[in-house]
């Protein structure tokens, strides 16, 4: 999304497989087209604003929605100490 590179552990992998189901993929592994998404709220939003997932995968907002949604719980979650 920001044409910058970044070791693969800082990043989420946004898949679209042959069936047209969009998802994220933590792993990295899945089958489909993909982009990857660094793992910071502030450019998440920014890419939300600007619609880049929406371009890049071909698909409307009301479809990427959910999508931009888990990619926040995500990096939320990893954010959390863990006890």
């Amino acid at each position: 999304m920001t044409n910058e590179m970044y070791p693969k552990k800082e990043l989420l992998r946004i898949v679209v497989n042959k069936e047209n189901e969009i998802f994220v993929d933590p792993t990295g592994k899945k089958n489909g087209r993909g982009s990857y998404v660094v793992k910071d709220l502030e450019k998440v939003e920014t890419a939300r604003e600007k619609k880049v997932l929406e371009r890049k995968l071909d698909h409307s907002s009301e479809e990427m929605a959910p999508i931009y949604d888990e990619i926040i719980r995500l990096i939320y979650r990893e954010d959390i100490p863990k006890r």
